[in-house]
Formats: structure tokens, C-alpha cells, sequence
């Protein structure tokens, strides 16, 4: 059992838990995801390193309730405890080979560029970051990312704060200003991610992007989280969760996240049901 030190609301559906996990920290690095099962019965939830305290035991993730299992997770409050925590699985994102990076987040995108940010900044490397979401409640980590980056954009598609428009209105105003990116990394939905990867290939910059695919054990065995780059099978948790942008195929990935929509929509009604 591992035991919810902190819980942060952000909005009534995005939550920041800090988890009592100090195997995890011995190994764990920026880009690197766990899996978090609630109770004995539930599903796996695979979910990104946002920070970690290696010192104290601690790790930080961020979770958006949009379903059956992290609707369950939020009911859980400070001191309760969660049953699996396993990690850290996947690769990490080592930006240390590029002088000038540009990182680009949508929404809770967010928790997987900030540890990149803080990472690049105590290294002495230079880093710029766009922020976008569709309205000004749905920014964490806004204030992190304006000290952890040299330069933050952020921008809504409402306008309620920051710039009004997209993240690739963002990028592509800072690339035809004069600024140089040696690689970029997008995190968002994937309809986002594939619209940065398009603008990027236009300007020739290398950009990765984090994979948020449906996920089952998370060490390759299942295959639920496979998807084609550059027309090979790669699988998202031990091939990734990052890719080459411009290699993924979109159109698949989007298509195979889609399969479980309609169940997951069932168990929401009959757990908010069950809530009342």
C-alpha cells in the first residue's frame, strides 16, 4: 500500500497527488511514468513523473478524472492510501544533447515538461515553453513553468488569459521571431502533438512526443500500447513513451485510442450513480 502525502486540486477534475513511494525515487527520471492501481479490483492507470523527492520517498503525478478508474482515485483524500504504485517503466527523455529546446504542453501536458524544464534549467541548458488549454482553469503548473523556463507562452483558445488561439499559434510566432530550437517535445492530445509535429517539420526541427496510448501492464507484455513509427511496431511503454513526431503514424493511434470510449463511458455513469 502506498500512502497520499498531498493532494492538490487544480480544478474540480485535475489533481495533483504526492505518493509515499521511495523505491520508485531511487531510479525514477524526467519522462519516466508509473502505473497506479486504486484497490485490489482496479484497473491499471499508467501515469506520468510529474516531480519526485528522492531525500523524502515522494512522487508527484497529476491526474485529470475522466474516467471510470481516476474518478475513483479522486474520492481518495490526503492520508488514504492507494494500492500499487509500481515504477519507474518507460524510458527516459535525455534533452542534454540540445542547447536550445522548446517545450510544448497542452492542459496537464504539463507534469511531463516541467520536470524536462527543471532538469534542462539546473544544467545550465536553454529552454522556452508553450502552455495552451481551452481555458485559463485548465493551466497547472503555470507558475512552476515561469521559473523553471526561460521564456513561457501561455495561450487559451477563450482568450481567458495569456494569448488567445492554439499552441501551434504560439510556436509558429516564436520560430518566424528569430528564435532557434534545436528540438522540440509536445505533450497533449494527440490531435495536438500531431498538429506541433506538422508545424515543426515545416521549420526542420527534431521534436518528440509522449505517447499517451491505451496501456495495460506496461513492460511490453500485453501489446495494447503498440503503434507504428516510421513503420515499425514500437510499443509506448518500453519503446517510449517518447517518438520521433514526424515518424508516428496519427491517424492509428488516434483510431486504436478510441476502441474503449463507449465502455468507459458506462462505468462513469454507474460510479457517479453510485456517488449521489
Amino acid at each position: 500500500m502506498y500512502k497520499i502525502v498531498k493532494k492538490r486540486y487544480f480544478t474540480e477534475s485535475v489533481i495533483e497527488y504526492v505518493i509515499e513511494a521511495p523505491l520508485v525515487t531511487r531510479r525514477c527520471l524526467p519522462g519516466q511514468f508509473v502505473i497506479l492501481r486504486v484497490d485490489g479490483d482496479g484497473e491499471r492507470i499508467p501515469l506520468t513523473i510529474a516531480d519526485y523527492d528522492r531525500e523524502r520517498g515522494l512522487v508527484t503525478v497529476l491526474v485529470q478524472s475522466v474516467g471510470y478508474s481516476t474518478m475513483k482515485l479522486a474520492q481518495k483524500n490526503q492520508g488514504d492510501f492507494v494500492e500499487d504504485f509500481a515504477g519507474p517503466l518507460g524510458g527516459h527523455t535525455d534533452l542534454s544533447g540540445f542547447k536550445s529546446v522548446l517545450l510544448v504542453a497542452g492542459g496537464i501536458g504539463s507534469a511531463v515538461i516541467l520536470p524536462q524544464a527543471k532538469n534542462r534549467r539546473g544544467a545550465g541548458f536553454r529552454t522556452d515553453a508553450v502552455l495552451g488549454a481551452r481555458t485559463a482553469a485548465l493551466l497547472p503548473y503555470e507558475d512552476e513553468l515561469r521559473t523553471a523556463a526561460d521564456n513561457l507562452v501561455v495561450v487559451t483558445d477563450d482568450g481567458s488569459t495569456g494569448g488567445k488561439g492554439f499552441v501551434t499559434d504560439a510556436v509558429k510566432r516564436l520560430i518566424e521571431s528569430g528564435r532557434k530550437y534545436d528540438a522540440a517535445l509536445a505533450v497533449g492530445s494527440m490531435p495536438m502533438m500531431r498538429a506541433v509535429s506538422e508545424l515543426t517539420k515545416i521549420y526542420g526541427i527534431y521534436t518528440l512526443v509522449s505517447m499517451n496510448t491505451i496501456m495495460v501492464d506496461g513492460t511490453g507484455m500485453c501489446g495494447c500500447c503498440r503503434l507504428t513509427v516510421g513503420g515499425e511496431v514500437k510499443y509506448a511503454c518500453v519503446d517510449g513513451p517518447e517518438f520521433d513526431g514526424h515518424a508516428v503514424d496519427f491517424d492509428e493511434a488516434i483510431n486504436r485510442a478510441a476502441f474503449y470510449k463507449h465502455t468507459e463511458r458506462a462505468h462513469i455513469c454507474r460510479l457517479t450513480a453510485a456517488a449521489k
